[in-house]
């Protein structure tokens, strides 16, 4: 069999059911390019807020399972009630961040090959089945560190698809011009499911810890068989076509819709749609250095994300300590913050045609403000609850902008010259790299923390500062090329990077 004939039966671009039940109610029988969009904004962006959703019960759940058992606030949850509670629990969060960040180079390389709205499904419905599995080790009287930590290990596998996948579909869907303010808006999924997860999980923690879990769990794996219904992969997919008023005259060969056309185009008669291969992605220009710049943003963000509602719980404010419920209710604004800074970077990075300077300065800002969070946080409610969101804008916004607006121009970058599916195998590149930090930062914090937050905080504010050097040479050239009067683009592909013809061997 042909390596196109393979590459054909593992990719069939088909209509989905949902998509022709809708076009029943349509005069024309068809639904327009823009309705198209709006599905595929609407149900990716909630697609994500699951997948982050699910990953919130890890940390709102690990002060009720290390609580010691000989205390009167709870009987905890061997093997996690001893003094080496949280070291094991920081264990677990590694074995599900490492296999997610090898898991996203894998994932974003087959979603170039495979149908993107089954691989996705198989990736929300996994994700369910494993989060569920956790919550049901209490039902089951389940104490086994090594169960939880071979759950963790598969639901990072199957968590490791959706990312890559999200950004490809919304990528084939929604041209340059216009990428980093939608994705800036598109973003926020990760805030809110943040969000939504902790009050999800924190509200059903009363009825025991396993709730946490299963609420979440029952979530994705809904919005999972709806993706599955609804989500069309491309415009070729579904015939969906742009009128003249929906025509974006700065949209090139080079652009996703334009370049998915061509791919269709050559699959119809028969011609090679290779994905681009894994080593060949490395190679396009701006790539490396967004991925190594994310892989410590990530590590900031993560540290956060599983770490937050234990800090507030363990830090006395305004002369008090916070229960387990209230301080995973309160450190959401955290990633309200992180909704705002998505978007605000998104915004700035259009006006400005600058990722890299957008980046960098949300970057350098993070670090005064985790340096005023940990030095004034505990003064007040109100001064911590401040200083919270501002980190959050800070910290989440140029994760946001790079794993989105960033990570999709440069998977339809020029110098591909629309011969190559690249979206996402370089999206998982850019986001796996940043998983590694995002496994690194956690189990670190778990160490650090026992013996001082503030060393902590120094951690992060110094895995800032290099994420933010990282980017000093796509800052000269972008900042060279306004001067000049060069696109974004000219900028990051004349940057002096060793750049060898790029094709699509794989």
């Amino acid at each position: 069999m042909s390596s196109w004939t393979s590459s054909r039966f593992l990719y069939e671009e088909t209509k989905p059911w949902g998509i022709q039940f809708l076009e029943r109610f349509k005069r024309s029988g068809r639904l327009s390019f823009k309705n198209n969009q709006a599905i595929v904004f609407v149900l990716t962006f909630v697609s994500y807020v699951a997948f982050h959703a699910s990953r919130k019960p890890n940390s709102i759940v690990k002060g009720t399972l290390t609580t010691p058992s000989n205390t009167t606030d709870g009987k905890g949850w061997a093997p996690f009630d001893g003094p080496d509670g949280p070291t094991l629990l920081g264990q677990i969060d590694l074995a599900f961040l490492s296999v997610y960040a090898v898991g996203m180079f894998v994932a974003g390389h087959l979603g170039d090959m495979l149908d993107l709205r089954t691989f996705l499904t198989t990736g929300m419905i996994g994700t369910g089945v494993f989060t569920a599995l956790f919550g049901f080790a209490q039902w089951a009287n389940i104490h086994s560190f090594y169960y939880f930590l071979a759950d963790q290990t598969l639901a990072g596998w199957f968590q490791s698809i959706g990312w890559p996948c999200v950004v490809a579909l919304l990528g084939n869907w929604f041209d340059k011009r216009r990428r980093g303010m939608i994705m800036g808006i598109w973003s926020a999924h990760t805030s809110l499911g943040n969000i939504i997860g902790s009050l999800i999980a924190a509200g059903l923690l009363k009825y025991g810890w396993g709730w946490s879990f299963a609420g979440p769990a029952l979530l994705i794996t809904f919005l999972g068989i709806v993706v599955y219904l609804f989500v069309p992969v491309n415009p070729y997919a579904v015939g969906a076509e742009r009128d003249g008023t929906e025509v974006d005259s700065t949209m090139k060969l080079g652009d996703t819709f334009s370049e998915n056309l061509l791919i269709s185009s050559r699959m119809s008669t028969g011609l090679d749609r290779r994905a681009v291969g894994f080593w060949a992605a490395w190679r396009i220009p701006g790539v490396t250095p967004f991925a190594f710049c994310l892989f410590f943003t990530k590590l900031v963000s993560y540290t956060f994300l599983y770490w937050l509602p234990f800090y507030v719980s363990h830090t006395e404010i305004g002369g008090e300590y916070l229960s387990e419920e209230t301080a995973g209710n309160l450190s959401t604004l955290f990633d309200v913050g992180g909704v705002v800074g998505g978007i605000l970077a998104g915004y700035v990075s259009d006006q400005l045609d600058a990722r890299a300077i957008t980046a960098a300065g949300f970057i350098y800002l993070a670090i005064p403000a985790l340096f005023l969070y940990r030095i004034y946080g505990h003064i007040s409610m109100t001064i911590n609850l401040m200083l919270m969101f501002i980190t959050g804008v800070f910290v989440i916004g140029p994760f946001a902008l790079i794993t989105t607006a960033v990570s999709a121009d440069l998977g339809t970058h020029k110098s591909l010259k629309g011969n190559a599916r690249a979206l996402a195998t370089v999206t998982a590149i850019i986001d796996g790299t940043g998983s590694i930090g995002a496994a690194i930062g956690p189990v670190l914090t778990g160490y650090i923390s026992a013996i001082s937050w503030s060393a902590v905080f120094y951690m992060l504010m110094a895995a800032a500062l290099i994420s933010g050097l990282l980017l000093t040479q796509l800052v000269i050239t972008e900042v060279q090329a306004k001067l000049s009067g060069s696109t974004d683009e000219e900028a990051i592909i004349s940057a002096p990077v060793s750049r060898p013809p790029i094709d699509v061997l794989t």
